[in-house]
């Protein structure tokens, strides 16, 4: 198992953990922070991008350690003052990173479903991208290269920097005094993620808010402001799959549709939201004008439908950590096909929680895939050495969990009203 892994495994019962104490917490002030699918769907993404990144599935066009070997213009020891500069160089070049996120159409798929909670907890910091296939890393670091910053101290430094980001994600701690000039804070967060006109694009940095102050994007928490939550145009889907393609798609239909062969060239590098006016006029998206008209995406569900959703996902993560700990006894055509199951298994699940009827296919070809593995390996990887009776276990569950979609499919949302029903903001 690699580093990061052994990370995780520390991280990931860490995040849980605070995630729980901050929903303890909003019950016991009883401030709503939390909605159960709303949950689910955060940390859902969560599950992904994990699996993503222990699989490696990103490109790297340039690796740093060769950029520093090319254009480095010193040599610096490995001493504490490197260790402070690459955490500063990390996050310069996370501040513009995130801003070119939000700048340009083509960037802002990767960074949408971050955003696209309509909700602001510690839940929504785990909705993070699966559709960064490429990495453009080398271009934000060019600073930390010139300087000769090793590439192996930016590497231990890089998911630090990122952990230190989970804990800004919520409602529940005011503003910080002095501490709102240095460092980037709850109340400046709160900012980021609101949909409000004064408050869009704003505070885009990741440590030190110094960047925004310094490059003209920083903007105050007002108290006659309060925040509204999401984006402009809705992703209406709890299924984080979905949402991580859903700007792309738009892209796609639309540099298709137009007929100027400019616009299909620029459109992918123009400003956020850009559209091709013939496109606009002729296929119009629904967006949010005014912050205070949101409604939430609320699709009908009853008790039981949370309960099994929150059984599916909990059985994800079990699946999903069982992966990470045996991440270097499986063959890597073993870690994929698990892999592809895990995602294959949220997606059915999600696709329920949005009361779509085709939830009973995709499920069924969870299931089938999954006897299918058993039967061909005899085993489940490597679980009948770990917990003899497992396999068994794991299948009852795939022959039940057919039965169980089909009553919630058949029974469930025949009984409700097809259209989805809408839940006014809370402001």
């Amino acid at each position: 198992m690699d580093a990061y892994a052994q990370v995780l495994l520390i991280a990931i019962p860490g995040f849980i953990g605070l995630i729980l104490l901050e929903w303890i917490v909003s019950l016991w002030k009883g401030i709503t922070t939390f909605r159960s699918m709303d949950t689910i769907a955060s940390l859902s993404s969560g599950s992904t991008n994990t699996l993503k990144s222990v699989l490696k599935l990103t490109i790297v066009i340039i690796s740093y350690t060769w950029l520093v070997e090319q254009i480095a213009l010193f040599e610096i020891k490995t001493t504490w003052l490197v260790w402070v500069l690459s955490f500063i160089a990390i996050d310069f070049a996370s501040y513009w990173s995130h801003r070119l996120a939000h700048s340009i159409n083509l960037f802002w798929n990767k960074h949408v479903i971050h955003h696209s909670s309509e909700e602001f907890n510690l839940a929504c910091a785990l909705r993070q991208t699966i559709s960064n296939l490429v990495s453009l890393s080398f271009l934000f670091l060019l600073p930390a290269a010139l300087l000769g910053l090793p590439g192996e101290v930016l590497a231990v430094i890089a998911p630090i920097h990122l952990f230190m980001q989970f804990w800004y994600h919520t409602r529940l701690i005011p503003k910080l005094g002095w501490l709102e000039y240095i460092i980037v804070t709850p109340s400046q967060h709160r900012v980021h993620h609101a949909i409000n006109d004064i408050y869009l694009d704003k505070n885009l940095s990741a440590i030190f808010c110094i960047w925004d102050r310094l490059f003209g994007t920083f903007q105050e928490e007002l108290a006659t402001v309060p925040c509204v939550y999401g984006v402009k145009k809705a992703v209406g889907t709890w299924n984080p799959i979905k949402i991580n393609f859903q700007h792309l798609w738009i892209l796609i239909q639309d540099a298709w549709r137009t007929e100027s062969w400019w616009d299909k060239c620029r459109l992918w590098f123009m400003p956020t939201g850009w559209r091709p006016a013939d496109v606009a006029a002729q296929y119009p998206i629904d967006f949010t004008e005014d912050a205070y008209t949101q409604v939430k995406y609320a699709p009908p569900a009853s008790t039981a439908l949370h309960a099994w959703s929150w059984f599916q996902y909990l059985l994800a993560s079990g699946l999903m950590l069982h992966l990470i700990i045996n991440l270097g006894s499986l063959a890597l055509y073993n870690l994929f096909l698990y892999a592809g199951f895990i995602f294959l298994l949220i997606y059915s699940y999600s696709a329920l929680m949005d009361q779509e009827r085709h939830a009973i296919w995709i499920e069924l070809s969870k299931s089938i895939l999954g006897i299918g593995i058993i039967y061909a390996t005899g085993d489940w990887f490597l679980l009948k050495s770990q917990w003899p009776n497992g396999v068994f276990f794991v299948l009852a569950y795939l022959i039940l969990s057919v039965v169980i979609v089909a009553g919630f499919v058949f029974y469930e949302m025949k009984k409700n009203n097809p259209s989805h029903k809408l839940e006014t903001a809370s402001l």
